[in-house]
Order: C-alpha cells, then structure tokens, then sequence
C-alpha cells in the first residue's frame, strides 16, 4: 500500500456529518409552470425563435413567463439549447451501378480545369469515354462551363462515334452535366442518364482516374499560354492514349483496338507468338505463361452479386 493512502485511510473520519441537502429556493418555479415555458417556446409561433426573441416577443405583449437564462436552462436540461425545429431530412441518392460487356454501351463524362496564362485563368477540359475499352471518344476545351456546351459536346461526341451512340451516358451533378439543355438531348436520343452521388468521386472511376493520367504526363505543362496551346497538347496526348497507350485494366491493349473489337484478334496473335517462342526454347519455361486477359465487364460500383451477361441482356431487355 502506498503510504499516502495508509495515513489518508487512518486519519478519515467516518463520523463526520454530511453536507446536507440543499434547499429549495422559494421562488423555484413549479413543475406545471416548467412544463408551460417548455410549450410556449415549442410551439408552431415560437419554435423557429431564440428565447431572446420569444422573451422580447411576450413582454411586448404584456407577458412576462421567466428570464431568458432561465428559458435557455429550462431547453438545457431537456437537450433543446441548440435546435427545436424540425430538420430537414433528405433521403440518400440511389448508388449508380452500371455494368458495361462492351463497346458503346456505358459512357462517362466529366469537366476539368486547365491552368491558363495568368492566375484565376482555367480552361475546362471536356472528355468522354467508353468505360469498356477506355477510348477517348470525342474531347473538347472550352474558356467557359455551360448547359448549352455540355449539350453540344454530347451531340458532337455520338457524331465522332460514327453516329453511334452508348445506351448510358454517367456524369458526376456538376451544373453542366445536370442542366435542362442536356436532359432533353437525352430523353430525344433515347439514352439512359445516371449521375453520381453528390461529393463522392468514386462514382465516376473512369473519368477520375482519366484526368489523373492526363496530369501526371510527365510532358503536361504547369500553365497553357492560350486556348489554342491547350489544344494542341490535348491532341498529342489523346492521340497518343488511344492509339499507343498500353492499358493495364484492358490486358495491356491499347483503348482504341478494344473499341473498335480487333483486340481479340491481337491477343490471339500474341498467343501465336509466345507458342511459338516457346516451341523453340522450351528450356526458357518452367509453366506456360498466361497473357493478360481482356475484361470481361467494366463496372461502376459493382455489386456483391454480379449477375452474368446473359442475366444483364435479360434485365435490359425486359425494361
């Protein structure tokens, strides 16, 4: 044992008498007259107030229930101090999930900023892709965001696409992306529009990850000089990402050999070439080596029970 605690327990006094209970003040308010404050200040008239204003408010009116301090202990002791109004509750956005097994079935779209020549000075950046194949379909910069642009970037984009058009077009609820221009291009088209959650980035991976690869080009520029600058680069870059670009997530070919469905052709050719390696140097291997396969799927928000192809053409066929 300590030693403090040996002497504190020998010098306590057990008999020492207790403070006693405290007396009630003889101008405490009655429970009735507790319960009357608390209704006045709940009420339809005076919910949405402080209990200053409501203070204000009845003894303007010749009424005097308590003071303020003791209007706000009375909200305190219930939890009331802060809020006494009903919030407003909004039920949560549906998750996205959509599923693409090939080319022009699922599209996604989204707006970046570009640095211009000076500061506050941005270009947006317009892109839309095929989730699938992960091509570029159609790019745009503008020096502005709108309704109208974003409108006719979609109509130039199934244009680019050989008038093809994708059965869903997923953008995030930027301005644009959810304006009256582009609903009613879509409801014309007969396209399907999905959106977002509202702030999460993660319902919209392809455009996201997209603009990343974009920035971390190590030849992409800190500022462009002019509208025309920025052209010029995008062109180079998007010329080099569809044609050249060996994508990891479609078996290291490139977007543009997906989209157009000669991909299977070249992995076919590429298995020719390992077997025949391997034929003539079969001490080189130890197992046959497996190439990266093409995907099978692109998902956005994928769900913990995939359904199959034939499963998902049933479901669309039926709606």
């Amino acid at each position: 044992m300590n030693r403090s605690t040996h002497y504190r327990n020998r010098d306590r006094n057990p008999s020492a008498p207790t403070e006693p209970a405290r007396t009630p003040p003889p101008n405490r308010l009655e429970s009735e007259e507790r319960e009357h404050i608390i209704a006045v200040l709940n009420s339809t008239r005076f919910r949405d107030k402080a209990p200053r204003q409501v203070w204000a408010a009845l003894l303007d009116e010749g009424t005097y229930l308590c003071s303020v301090a003791t209007m706000y202990r009375l909200l305190r002791e219930r939890g009331q101090s802060r809020e006494r109004r009903a919030q407003a509750t909004h039920p949560p956005k549906t998750k996205p999930e959509l599923v693409a097994h090939a080319p022009n079935q699922v599209w996604s779209y989204d707006i970046t900023k570009l640095r211009g020549p000076g500061p506050g000075r941005f270009f947006d950046l317009y892109v839309m892709i095929d989730i699938y194949s992960r091509c570029v379909v159609h790019w745009e910069i503008h020096t502005r965001e709108s309704g109208e642009i974003a409108e006719g970037f979609i109509a130039n984009s199934i244009a680019a696409n050989g008038q093809i058009a994708a059965e869903v077009i997923h953008s995030d609820r930027g301005t644009a992306m959810t304006s009256q221009p582009v609903s009613e291009l879509l409801s014309m088209l007969g396209i399907t529009k999905s959106h977002s959650r509202p702030k999460t980035s993660n319902d919209n991976p392809y455009s996201e990850a997209h603009f990343k690869t974009l920035k971390y080009c190590p030849a992409f520029p800190d500022r462009f000089g002019s509208i025309q600058g920025a052209r010029r680069f995008c062109r180079r870059f998007f010329q080099y990402y569809n044609h050249e670009h060996y994508h990891s997530g479609i078996g290291l070919h490139t977007p543009f050999t997906v989209h157009i469905g000669t991909a299977h052709a070249i992995q076919d050719k590429r298995a020719q070439a390992i077997e025949a390696f391997r034929a003539a140097n079969p001490q080189r291997f130890t197992r046959r080596p497996v190439l990266p396969a093409l995907p099978e799927a692109a998902w956005i928000n994928e769900p913990d029970i995939v359904p199959t192809a034939q499963h998902s053409a049933d479901l669309r066929e039926a709606a």
